[in-house]
């Protein structure tokens, strides 16, 4: 089952969409500047499931780039919120276990998501399983400042996640697909440039996997 995390609880839910629009706004545009580069690596790809959704923040951005997406979370405080903020698609569910076929999108993502599921592996297992071209991770990086001033600025919704490195993310992807899969990862370097390279220290981890 998926981590018992803070975004269960209502009174956090109610104020998640705001902190991209206030504390988190220069992160989040960096963010998805660095998103939209790995999208690029998905040319034919035209839907996509967005796993661990939340208030769907990310998952309507998606669709602003043209991609047809359906969001999923396990908690229904988020998802009432992603309900009332746009009109994409949203299914409740838990990311071990996609309530999907296989291959049923183009591909997946799963955004912040990763640090707050027990089992990270089997995760990942998943999305690969209902995506047809691969799945795009955002991860906060373990060896940034960005990742200590969450834990320090933001406590109470980051005090239960797992950090990950590039290498770990990357080496729990080749495990799982046997040396398969394509992989493709930089880092924001915000506040210190607007740029995504492929550093380690970079607070925000874009992977792109194909497979």
């Amino acid at each position: 089952m998926e981590h018992s995390n803070p975004f269960a609880d209502s009174g956090i839910t109610t104020s998640y969409e705001n902190w991209y629009l206030t504390n988190g706004c220069s992160a989040d545009r960096q963010e998805k500047v660095l998103l939209k580069q790995l999208l690029c690596i998905f040319p034919t790809a035209h839907t996509l499931l967005d796993i661990g959704c939340g208030t769907g923040h990310f998952t309507r951005w998606f669709g602003t780039m043209g991609l047809q997406t359906v969001g999923l979370d396990q908690s229904q405080p988020m998802l009432d919120e992603a309900n009332g903020l746009g009109e994409t698609f949203y299914v409740q569910g838990d990311a071990l276990k996609l309530p999907f076929p296989s291959h049923s999108f183009h591909m997946t993502t799963l955004i912040t998501t990763l640090e707050f599921l027990l089992e990270p592996r089997q995760a990942l297992c998943e999305a690969l399983r209902v995506a047809r071209l691969g799945t795009i991770l955002g991860v906060l990086n373990a060896h940034s400042r960005l990742g200590r001033q969450y834990k320090r600025e933001d406590g109470q919704i980051w005090e239960a996640a797992r950090f990950y490195t590039p290498d770990e993310l990357k080496g729990m992807i080749l495990e799982i697909s046997g040396e398969k899969a394509t992989v493709v990862w930089r880092t924001t370097l915000w506040p210190l440039s607007p740029c995504a390279l492929p550093l380690p220290w970079g607070g925000f981890i874009g992977m792109a996997v194909k497979i």
